[in-house]
């Protein structure tokens, strides 16, 4: 009887589209992407694809069940840690395959002026202690937490536009990556910032800031990645993420 490989592919990432592309054309196999909903306009992954949310933990294990999936990978962003932690109980309830696919952090080069901080609360904190001008990348969700800082200029750098109202010290640009070094320092130096505020999501779509504020020799605030979700299996690459899908049985069609 034919059988097929059914393949849940979670998050938006620049990873999860890859794995998706490679997937679509494998044979016997049925690959379905599913983004949060989050960004307005996003870069949609080839193959079949859905968009919003579960229910929690619970109606992912449901969604899996009635949908007979055989494996969920979850590309989600490194700071999805409520997603993270989802994927696997659904996975565990439903008893199927689970998979970790998450590049690796950004590792600090010599000539960096990194300080590292464990969340966004921490970040804003230490803020004002590096410097005035701010340019912000830590996405449209935690941009709240740097709204109080009324004695800095931030230039918050997001791909959609937050829900809350924008203050008066505090300029939205509204951009997607990827960038260039050369674009970067030109930012940086039109804006006159001394201090980049980041998270450390790795990868090098938008890792070019990094190389810019080391050009210019200003402070990095680097937010650290949320604690770990335990999980049978992690990976930091596409291709690990192929090598352990090929090796998983299908089931009747």
């Amino acid at each position: 009887m034919f059988s097929e490989r059914r393949v849940l592919i979670l998050g938006g990432t620049a990873e999860a589209r890859a794995l998706a592309a490679l997937l679509v054309d494998q044979p016997a196999t049925r690959v379905i992407s599913s983004l949060a909903g989050r960004v307005a306009d996003p870069r949609l992954p080839v193959g079949e694809v859905r968009v919003g949310g579960f229910g929690g933990a619970s109606g992912l294990a449901r969604w899996l069940t009635t949908h007979r999936i055989d494996a969920v990978v979850d590309a989600t962003h490194p700071y999805a840690a409520r997603m993270r932690a989802a994927a696997v109980d659904a996975a565990a309830t439903a008893g199927v395959a689970h998979l970790r696919l998450e590049r690796p952090g950004w590792t600090a080069q010599q000539g960096d002026r990194w300080h590292r901080v464990p969340d966004v609360d921490a970040a804003a904190r230490m803020l004002p202690r590096l410097g005035r001008r701010v340019l912000l990348t830590t996405g449209r969700q935690s941009i709240s937490a740097f709204l109080p800082l009324t004695g800095l200029w931030i230039l918050a750098r997001v791909v959609d536009a937050p829900a809350e109202p924008i203050p008066a010290h505090v300029r939205l640009l509204r951009s997607r990556g990827p960038y260039t070094l050369e674009g970067e320092l030109e930012l940086m130096r039109t804006h006159r910032i001394d201090v980049l505020v980041t998270k450390d999501s790795g990868g090098p779509l938008t890792e070019a800031k990094l190389a810019a504020a080391r050009r210019l020799e200003l402070p990095v605030l680097m937010i650290e990645r949320p604690a770990p979700v335990a999980s049978s299996t992690a990976v930091a690459t596409v291709e690990e993420a192929m090598d352990w899908l090929s090796a998983l049985p299908t089931q009747p069609g």
